[in-house]
């Protein structure tokens, strides 16, 4: 029996998991990404992922009994430019405003995780600076359309065409830009690659 579930139907964060060996089941979460509106941006994907996590859990006890007791990974990214959180682009133009905004400038891209199962929970963030060269509109048009990269927060992903050619550096750790910090993550988690928390 896999002895972790994931919250969540992104690609990146399955990736992610899978090389990291941890075994796990899927099971998506239908909750709400809102959050009150003046929360620290800091504790923003970190609530978001709480949601996400407590909803799964509550789907498991009417739909997947042989799951209960297991470890639930949620996690929430988001990315934030002078403190304004920017989210997941709503179509071409959208995603092209976004890539124009973060161009030239630093922001940062933080992930909320929180870990729960039937006797404890667990919660904490990751925070990665992004440091991206000015784009310029052939670049950033030409990505949009090849990459569609409208499931991403801030329009993008590091991994992508656009992080080989327009990120100049990040600090912190590359893979919390991908979705989820594996390394921190293992730290809280009993297996046979973690640390001891």
């Amino acid at each position: 029996m896999n002895g972790y579930i994931l919250a969540s139907q992104s690609p990146r964060r399955k990736q992610l998991l899978a090389w990291a060996d941890i075994e796990f089941d899927v099971i998506v979460s239908e909750a709400a990404e809102d959050f009150p509106e003046h929360m620290d941006v800091q504790e923003v994907p970190v609530h978001i992922a709480q949601k996400k996590a407590i909803a799964v859990q509550e789907k498991i006890k009417l739909e997947f009994p042989t799951h209960l007791g297991k470890w639930i990974i949620a996690a929430d990214t988001i990315v934030v430019l002078e403190n304004e959180i920017i989210g997941k682009p709503i179509d071409r133009a959208d995603a092209i405003s976004i890539l124009q905004k973060l161009s030239g400038k630093t922001h940062r891209v933080i992930t909320g995780v929180y870990l729960i199962n039937d006797m404890e929970s667990l919660k904490f963030s990751e925070t990665t600076l992004v440091h991206f060269h000015p784009l310029t509109l052939s670049q950033i048009e030409y990505y949009v359309d090849q990459y569609q990269p409208y499931d991403k927060a801030g329009a993008y992903g590091i991994q992508d065409w656009i992080g080989v050619v327009g990120i100049q550096g990040i600090e912190g750790d590359f893979y919390n830009v991908m979705g989820l910090p594996v390394s921190k993550l293992l730290s809280y988690l009993p297996t046979k690659s973690s640390t001891t928390k």
